[in-house]
């Protein structure tokens, strides 16, 4: 059998389309219902559906107030506050393009994504980086907060194809792509809620993470406000030890975070959380250790259902509590989606045999494509199918396992390795709280697998011979580390995922390969 799943087209997207009528139009049914609660340890800060609707047409009067005009573009560069995602659905609803940016971003780094987008007005919260000298307006806070109060814009409707919001991609891979995304995008997000989330109406989810994150956004606000959920928000400076307080509670029904939130909140935990109503936690951005999910099983009696996906297509393959993913596999193709894994020459492989993820072409939450970038666009795709650029293996019953980037395998004798299958064994380490494998150069022309790891005690450095022999009880000898390097903390991105990049160009730099 073939590592390809179709399992039919989802429903089209209605036309004409907006995305943020559609998102806010659940809520209109029930003005007085809980849309938005931004979280503290004292309390929260809350906006129901109707607050929210006037505050996102207000919004979007005010920046037509201002001159600005369908299709211009709108840079945020926001911090975790409600103003993002008024802002966010403000500007969409008045037919502008939303450009979301991380708030840890230097100066520098916002001035390369200004001139690649030249924006028509830049939205800046305090103490956050702006681009050097600014080619438009830049308004605060302040200045946006006063326009909620407006009278509501109408709905700027058109083809659900149309651009929408553009993205950044987290940069892991090279340098950070600005990815273009349709109005459709959104209504295709409803495959998640039964293939990943198990998302009903009477859900309170609380999902962790930085706004302009395409996890967070969807997640943890979009999807809950289209069902008519609410969405339940930490504030900016809650930190991963507060999060079991605030999901008890704030009577949390569903968790998401990334993996590495997981582990940090777990860390100090020695007794079972108590979390009556939460059902189960959900888990994307990079692979989930299988430490991390026990762990947090133990300590919580829920499931964690991982999901994977990218900037270009947000998520597409996932575990549910209708359907668990086996252990050591993303999940499975949500319902609606058509996937396959490639060979080479762009043709599906027999099941169980590694290749490249790809998705149809005409899967509906698939991006326009890269701002200004074509050529680069083109060469994602194999025919029909947009090359994800990750490694994968389909198994018998079409549960899929990631085994890496492309470009993050290892080659060891000629044999490629997934530095998933190293980290997973070198996590289960007493002394090791979490590790990275990746090839690094050591002379001219000769490359070997190093480990980078995090000790469990901080300061501590495990026996070397010890951490080798532990990894040969489970490991192929061609697939063993042959150096090992303790850091204090593993290189991430903004986004939290691990950039092994990082790790071999400083490894380049220490030896001066």
């Amino acid at each position: 059998m073939l590592s390809i799943v179709d399992s039919g087209p989802p429903p089209p997207c209605p036309a004409p389309f907006n995305i943020a009528a559609y998102v806010l139009a659940a809520g209109e049914r029930s003005p007085d219902r809980s849309a938005l609660q931004v979280l503290r340890a004292g309390g929260a800060e809350r906006y129901s559906y109707g607050a929210l609707a006037q505050a996102v047409r207000g919004t979007g009067t005010g920046l037509l107030e201002m001159g600005l005009k369908p299709g211009d573009r709108v840079l945020m560069r926001l911090a975790n506050s409600v103003d993002f995602p008024v802002l966010f659905l403000g500007a969409i609803a008045a037919g502008l393009v939303p450009v979301p940016s991380s708030a840890m971003l230097t100066a520098p780094e916002a001035s390369r994504i200004c001139n690649e987008i030249a924006p028509a007005l830049i939205a800046a919260g305090p103490r956050v980086a702006l681009p050097e000298n600014p080619p438009c307006p830049v308004i605060g806070p302040e200045t946006l907060r006063a326009m909620r109060d407006l009278p509501p814009c109408a709905w700027h409707m058109g083809a659900p194809e149309r651009l929408g919001y553009i993205v950044y991609t987290s940069g892991t891979s090279g340098k950070p792509r600005a990815v273009c995304h349709a109005h459709r995008a959104v209504w295709a997000r409803r495959m998640m809620w039964q293939g990943w989330y198990d998302l009903r109406e009477d859900d309170r989810l609380l999902h962790a993470g930085a706004f302009n994150w395409t996890y967070t956004l969807g997640t943890g606000l979009l999807d809950p406000w289209a069902i008519g959920a609410t969405a339940l928000i930490p504030a900016a400076d809650v930190t991963p030890s507060m999060l079991p307080l605030l999901l008890k509670r704030f009577d949390a029904t569903i968790f998401a975070a990334a993996p590495g939130v997981y582990r940090q909140m777990l860390k100090d935990v020695t007794a079972p959380l108590t979390l009556p109503r939460l059902r189960h936690g959900l888990s994307a951005g990079e692979k989930l250790p299988e430490a991390t999910r026990t762990a947090w099983t133990r300590a919580t009696g829920t499931e964690v259902h991982e999901a994977f996906g990218m900037s270009e297509c947000s998520t597409f393959l996932s575990g549910a509590p209708a359907r668990p993913a086996p252990q050591g596999a993303s999940g499975y193709a949500q319902p609606g989606r058509h996937i396959a894994v490639l060979d080479p020459q762009g043709q599906p492989v027999p099941r169980g045999t590694p290749g490249v993820l790809a998705v149809h072409r005409d899967d509906p939450g698939l991006f326009l494509g890269y701002l200004g970038a074509e050529t680069e666009t083109r060469a994602r795709f194999a025919g029909d199918w947009f090359l994800t650029g990750d490694m994968a293996v389909m198994q018998d019953d079409g549960a899929v396992q990631y085994l890496g980037r492309d470009d993050d395998m290892m080659n060891a004798g000629g044999v490629r390795v997934s530095p998933l299958e190293i980290e997973s064994v070198l996590n289960r380490h007493p002394a090791i709280a979490e590790s990275a494998a990746c090839e690094v150069e050591v002379k001219p022309d000769v490359t070997v697998i190093a480990a980078f790891y995090v000790p469990t005690t901080p300061g501590a450095e495990p026996d070397e011979q010890d951490l080798a022999t532990f990894a040969a009880q489970s490991l192929a000898r061609y697939k063993q580390p042959r150096l090992y390097r303790r850091v204090d903390t593993l290189p991430r991105g903004p986004n939290n995922k691990l950039a092994r990049r990082k790790l071999r160009d400083g490894f380049a730099v220490e030896t001066g390969q």
